[in-house]
């Protein structure tokens, strides 16, 4: 595809009118639902955006790479990403992956918008290039202590990928405990895209535990939670969001009752709020799109993307995006967002909840 701004100043082409997006994320191995997903809710977004004539007369697209939840391959792909001068990055998917791509954007002054993790290490040092739409792991582990603390359940263990993902699931659940002055009653870990979980389930199934909090990706989350059980466990499952709801639901099917996950975005699954109603009545028009927690993320980001964009005027630059975006701080649909100069962390939404084993999922 051609570039769609112009080398180092930023402004999209005269001669190009689209507004160009680069996305690297998971499309192949074992996260590709989220990468999927997430693609397909931000493209059902931005082609309705076209059908109306686009953002001040601009169609907005995606360059789609694929990195299968690999950091180096990430790494590539965002190189190749600003050598192609597309006009900012986003919907990144995972921390391992963002956490490489985010020096690269800042280097090169390239916005990078709705990364899909709660990484604390990507929302601190502030980055003026990175914009977040969805809260924390530390707002989604705090919420999760918080509900098993108020059933006194304070026997809580910790499953969790060995990479940078998971350590910042850790340290929430860790700093969560801390301040009720309880720790994990045990730690155990996964290899990212592995679902070898034999030695994790020896250790955690029998350590007391009344509830295993786990911070890992859908194949390796329902592998354990199957194998625990069948080692005896009797307690009960949390996951963080970036599981992504619907894919664990659908690798677990009637294993998945009770299982519960943190989320950050409003329900698709629940029609109280405008955002979800308009969402999938989009997604059902289409009839490509499955509504689901992460297929909202990314039609939600995208939203955002383009009240940006709309604000920056007829003649974007990546320099007045930047400052479009710090401006934003209004509701779309009942989801609050709120941007600042110095606080690009949109908001700070989490709540619980839970699979049904028929394949749905309990807000």
């Amino acid at each position: 595809m051609g570039a769609s701004a112009a080398v180092g100043a930023g402004w999209v082409r005269a001669q190009d009118n689209r507004i160009l997006l680069g996305q690297s994320a998971a499309f192949t191995g074992p996260s590709m639902q989220l990468g999927t997903q997430f693609h397909a809710g931000a493209q059902l977004y931005f082609q309705q955006l076209a059908g109306q004539g686009g953002v001040n007369g601009r169609p907005v697209e995606i360059r789609q790479l694929d990195d299968g939840y690999e950091p180096d391959r990430c790494a590539s792909n965002t190189e190749k990403l600003i050598k192609d001068d597309v006009f900012a990055l986003f919907g990144y998917i995972g921390t391992p992956t963002s956490l490489v791509a985010l020096p690269m954007a800042s280097a090169a002054k390239v916005p990078f918008i709705a990364p899909f993790t709660g990484a604390m290490s990507l929302r601190a040092p502030f980055k003026r290039e990175a914009f977040h739409v969805r809260a924390s792991y530390d707002d989604e582990t705090e919420l999760i202590v918080k509900q098993l603390t108020h059933l006194h359940q304070d026997r809580i263990a910790v499953f969790y990928q060995n990479d940078a993902y998971g350590k910042a699931g850790l340290t929430g659940v860790t700093q969560a405990l801390g301040a009720r002055k309880l720790k994990p009653v045990a730690e155990a870990t996964v290899e990212r895209n592995s679902v070898d979980v034999g030695a994790a389930v020896a250790k955690l199934a029998g350590s007391g535990a009344q509830a295993i909090v786990q911070i890992g990706s859908y194949k390796a989350s329902a592998a354990f939670i199957r194998a625990a059980r069948k080692a005896g466990f009797g307690g009960t499952f949390y996951n963080v969001s970036f599981v992504g709801t619907q894919a664990l639901a659908d690798e677990l099917g009637k294993d998945g009752a009770g299982v519960m996950v943190s989320q950050v975005m409003p329900s698709p699954y629940n029609p109280a709020r405008t955002i979800a109603r308009e969402f999938v009545a989009a997604a059902q028009k289409s009839g490509k799109v499955q509504p689901n927690f992460s297929s909202m993320e990314g039609y939600l980001a995208a939203k955002v993307f383009a009240e940006g964009l709309r604000r920056a005027g007829s003649k974007p630059s990546r320099e007045n995006l930047i400052a479009a975006l710090e401006s934003i701080n209004e509701d779309f649909g009942g989801y609050r967002v709120g941007f600042a100069p110095n606080n690009h962390v949109a908001s700070r939404f989490a709540e619980l909840s839970m699979l049904t084993g028929d394949g749905r999922v309990r807000t």
